[in-house]
């Protein structure tokens, strides 16, 4: 699409005194390739956020909650930011896990062999003792399961599970906490793909009538989006919980505002990598919604995107 019209090319004045508010307003004007796509997210989210009527998403893989961006996230959910979170089975995973026990900045260009031997999983960058993984996780989950069973829970929703942990969980610093204490709900399409998934499903051998409902889900959404008269979202990386998320807006006539955060790209079809414009032909995104797709690593576009929200 062609601007309407055209501004001279500024260039960047940087110093240990730059505010990110001002390095914002100067990426607008910089014509810096990604930089300029950032100045337009920030743009976008501020007035996404600044309508009250508006049904805020955010969607997230697990990744970014091994790392500290998790803090990020937190502050965006503080803030109210977001209603409603739409993210995968392994953040519940990430976030309980680091609740109890240790995670550690390691290297991309590392000895895998050598810390399969040493019992450390590599996340990317992060090294995860095994012991502060799975073993912590079953420890958890087994004494979180038995607390609900006990309440006479027999059947839930992702929804309503991620509720439970939040309410059950004393971290302040999780998502799960702090999505509870500002009573914002959390969807897990993907519930059974991880660790904690795999939890429920063990317990569920001891206790055959104890179920995971995700037709539950289902209704609570249908219950937002048939509702819905404006919505808007941010979208880290893809996958399913990218998906999740525009298929149900469509039911509420698509997106009205729309910031995508990503690496992947288009060329082989994938929904990692669709503009957000392919969005529009599935009606899962308005045609005259306000929207921009960011490429870059979340870990930098992220802090910079919710301090701008803040930031003028």
């Amino acid at each position: 699409m062609l601007k309407k019209s055209f501004e001279s090319v500024r260039d960047l004045e940087v110093s240990g005194e730059t505010s990110i508010s001002e390095l914002i307003k100067q990426f607008q004007k910089s014509g810096g390739f990604v930089c300029y796509y950032v100045s337009k997210a920030v743009d976008i989210l501020r007035k996404m956020v600044s309508k009250d009527d508006c049904v805020r998403w955010i969607s997230f893989p697990a990744a970014p909650i091994a790392t500290g961006t998790r803090g990020v996230i937190v502050k965006s959910l503080r803030e109210r930011y977001f209603h409603k979170v739409v993210t995968t089975c392994g953040m519940l995973d990430h976030d309980i896990a680091r609740s109890i026990s240790g995670y550690y900045s390691g290297e991309f260009e590392s000895d895998d062999v050598e810390l399969s031997r040493s019992r450390i999983h590599r996340l990317g960058s992060i090294y995860i003792p095994s012991k502060s993984y799975g073993e912590t996780l079953e420890k958890f989950m087994d004494k979180f399961l038995e607390y609900v069973y006990d309440q006479g829970i027999r059947e839930i929703g992702s929804f309503e599970l991620c509720r439970l942990l939040g309410e059950y969980i004393e971290d302040e610093d999780t998502i799960l906490r702090t999505a509870y204490k500002r009573e914002i709900e959390i969807f897990v399409p993907g519930i059974v793909d991880g660790a904690i998934g795999t939890c429920i499903w063990l317990f569920h051998q001891k206790h055959r009538d104890f179920k995971l409902n995700l037709f539950r889900d289902l209704d609570k959404l249908a219950e937002i989006t048939f509702k819905s008269k404006c919505s808007g979202a941010l979208i880290i990386g893809g996958g399913i919980s990218k998906h999740f998320l525009l298929w149900w807006n469509q039911f509420s006539g698509g997106l009205d505002y729309a910031v995508q955060i990503t690496t992947a790209v288009e060329y082989d079809g994938s929904l990692s990598g669709a503009r957000l414009s392919e969005a529009i032909t599935w009606g899962k995104l308005k045609e005259n919604a306000e929207y921009v797709t960011v490429y870059g690593d979340a870990t930098l576009i992220l802090p910079i995107l919710i301090a701008g929200i803040e930031s003028r």
